[in-house]
């Protein structure tokens, strides 16, 4: 089994640079690749800003190489889940953190836009459920003693 860097992930799927790209789709073909869930994440993260494309299309190209024979994911369950969030708009990389989260009660984050589209998304899950959705669903706010602010940088 070889394990896979973002680069090669990246030239398959744009196919911008055709000697990699031919390189890339020879070894993903031969199958026995593996694919940690941190490139796949690097990988979204180079499309989205580097590349410009939509989430939509990423997480959908993304979808097509989980789905390839021999191509193993690290947690394909979860990676699989977060891009099917992703796909509907929630940013890849909290829909990862959320996929990952599934034993825990809650998701404690400042993030309030991410709140807000958790809230949107799940309106009957809080607070009932606890299923979570800022720092709110456990007590917390912002300067609470449990959580110290951030000090300045000395100069």
């Amino acid at each position: 089994m070889i394990a896979l860097d973002k680069n090669v992930v990246v030239r398959f799927l744009t196919r911008d640079d055709p000697a990699q790209a031919l390189r890339a789709r020879a070894l993903i073909e031969t199958g026995a690749v593996f694919v940690p869930r941190t490139v796949v994440l690097e990988t979204e993260w180079v499309l989205r800003t580097i590349y410009r494309f939509e989430r939509a299309a990423i997480a959908a190209g993304l979808m097509r190489l989980l789905s390839l024979p021999g191509v193993e994911i690290e947690d394909h369950p979860t990676v699989a889940r977060a891009l099917d969030w992703c796909g509907q708009g929630l940013d890849f990389a909290d829909a990862l953190h959320l996929a990952s989260s599934g034993r825990a009660e809650a998701f404690a984050t400042f993030d309030q836009a991410l709140r807000d589209r958790l809230r949107a998304r799940y309106p009957s899950r809080h607070p009932d459920r606890r299923l979570p959705i800022g720092a709110e669903s456990l007590g917390l706010e912002a300067g609470c003693p449990e959580i110290a602010p951030r000090r300045p940088h000395p100069s």
